[in-house]
């Protein structure tokens, strides 16, 4: 090979590897344009991502849309939104007022220890019961429980005040009342359970539609905020004879008690 061959050839070769190198720079530029164009898809999709979680969370949940929604009232209620509940035929003025919260595991046992008494007391004409329900504990736990089976028990109403009575025996009774860190009053599947345990609403089709529906959730939340704006009532279970607030009681003679104390019975 002579000596202006291969001069050449060593200047065809540096021709070769310039046009390699600026080839490979401009893969190179193009590689960072792609990656610089990902980062920005994927720094908008976080950005797209917090906001969607931003805009959900700040969504009114279905409870809250129903606080605004139109009422639908259960039949055996009166006053404003039908947030008044009162039970029995007594000829007297006398009128026992309960304020309970379905989650309460208080009032679970308030129910379980003299219940059948308090309502006794109805049934015989010595009073009436009033009956105000309130679902802060959903607040306090978290949770829906309380004005799930609040809305229940509306829908229990709407059959009749003895349905709406035995059904919240039901609910609050030792074998279904749930701790209250759990929420199985959430579960609609679990309230028609309970449900199925009393005669007036065992298989009734027109109950279990309006629990599954919601019917009487606006109801619901009415009844709630009247709990929350009840005089003097600090906790649950709150019991007022005749308006006037009196200490809970343990037994079946403090209750007798009680009453004596207020003038309802001799």
């Amino acid at each position: 090979m002579s000596k202006r061959n291969s001069q050449s050839a060593k200047t065809a070769a540096r021709e070769r590897l310039r046009e390699e190198r600026e080839r490979q720079a401009k893969r190179d530029k193009a590689k960072r344009q792609v990656i610089v164009a990902c980062s920005l898809v994927g720094v908008l999709a976080i950005a797209g991502g917090i906001s969607y979680a931003v805009v959900q969370m700040n969504k009114p949940t279905g409870w809250e849309k129903a606080a605004e929604a139109e009422v639908v009232a259960p039949a055996h209620t009166s006053g404003k939104d039908g947030t008044t509940i009162v039970a029995g035929d007594s000829k007297s003025d006398n009128v026992i007022h309960l304020y309970e919260d379905p989650r309460c595991p208080a009032c679970a046992s308030l129910e379980q220890n003299l219940g059948e008494t308090i309502n006794k007391g109805m049934e015989d004409g010595d009073y009436k019961l009033s009956f105000t329900i309130g679902t802060f504990l959903d607040g306090n736990l978290s949770g829906e429980g309380s004005k799930n089976a609040l809305s229940a028990l509306g829908a229990a109403l709407n059959v009749g005040t003895d349905a709406f009575i035995d059904y919240k025996t039901a609910l609050y009774s030792s074998e279904y009342h749930p701790s209250e860190s759990t929420d199985e009053f959430a579960k609609d599947d679990y309230l028609i359970k309970v449900a199925n345990t009393v005669d007036a609403l065992k298989n009734n089709k027109k109950f279990q539609d309006d629990v599954k529906q919601g019917t009487y959730d606006a109801w619901a939340m009415r009844m709630s905020k009247s709990f929350d704006d009840a005089d003097g009532v600090q906790s649950t279970p709150t019991i007022k004879i005749n308006d006037k607030v009196i200490e809970n009681p343990g037994t079946a003679a403090d209750w007798q008690k009680a009453l004596k104390d207020a003038g309802v019975t001799k």
